[in-house]
C-alpha cells in the first residue's frame, strides 16, 4: 500500500497540488526551488522574456544539466578501474625500489 502526501507547489505564481509518495516529497520541495532560482535568473537575464519564454530557458537548462550529470555517472565506473589500476602500478614501482 502507498503512502501518500498531497502538497501544493508553487513554481513562480503558479500552484500545483499534487499526490506523491511520502518519501518523494523532499525531491518534490528541492525540485520547487531549484526551478523558481532558474526561472529567478533567466527573469532577471532576460526582463522582457515572457513567462513562456523562461520557462522554455529553464525546461532546458535542468534537461542539459540532467544529460551533463549522466554523462559523468556513465564515466564513473572507468575514472573507478583507472583510479585503482594507478594505485596498483604506484605499489608495484614501489616494491621494486
Amino acid at each position: 500500500m502507498s503512502d501518500k502526501q498531497h502538497i501544493i507547489i508553487t513554481l513562480d505564481s503558479h500552484r500545483i497540488a499534487l499526490d506523491v509518495e511520502r518519501d518523494d516529497e523532499p525531491f518534490y520541495r528541492k525540485a520547487q526551488t531549484l526551478l523558481n532560482n532558474e526561472y529567478q535568473n533567466h527573469q532577471r537575464r532576460l526582463p522582457s522574456a515572457t513567462s513562456e519564454q523562461l520557462w522554455m530557458y529553464v525546461a532546458l537548462r535542468v534537461a542539459v544539466n540532467l544529460f551533463a550529470s549522466t554523462r559523468e555517472k556513465d564515466l564513473e565506473p572507468y575514472l573507478r578501474a583507472i583510479k585503482h589500476l594507478n594505485q596498483e602500478i604506484e605499489k608495484k614501482l614501489t616494491n621494486n625500489h
